[in-house]
């Protein structure tokens, strides 16, 4: 058995990915502590993380700036926002190992 650690991407482009991603990360991390989670939220998967907190998958969970702007919202804690667009962030955190699931 290997000893390093799974690194998931979650990526939940519309509020029922969302809802599956958030449940498939609480339920990683529950399985095995040392799994680091990611869920990349784009299109109305945004407005959705923004109107319904989620205690356990919100610090994990980060949102496209742009989708953000076409909104017109701002992010709110503990959600974060991506430092550019989903699709270049899903692309270069596969390019550097991350396992991407699409929720």
């Amino acid at each position: 058995m290997t000893s390093t650690h799974l690194q998931i991407l979650l990526h939940a482009p519309d509020a029922e990915g969302l809802q599956r991603a958030r449940m498939n990360a609480v339920n990683a991390q529950k399985a095995d502590p040392r799994c680091e989670v990611r869920i990349i939220a784009n299109a109305s998967a945004v407005a959705a993380a923004l109107d319904t907190p989620h205690p356990q998958a919100d610090s994990c969970t980060l949102l496209c700036p742009n989708t953000l702007a076409h909104l017109q919202r701002t992010c709110r804690a503990p959600l974060q926002v991506l430092d550019g667009p989903a699709v270049l962030a899903l692309a270069q955190l596969q390019q550097q190992g991350w396992i991407y699931i699409r929720a």
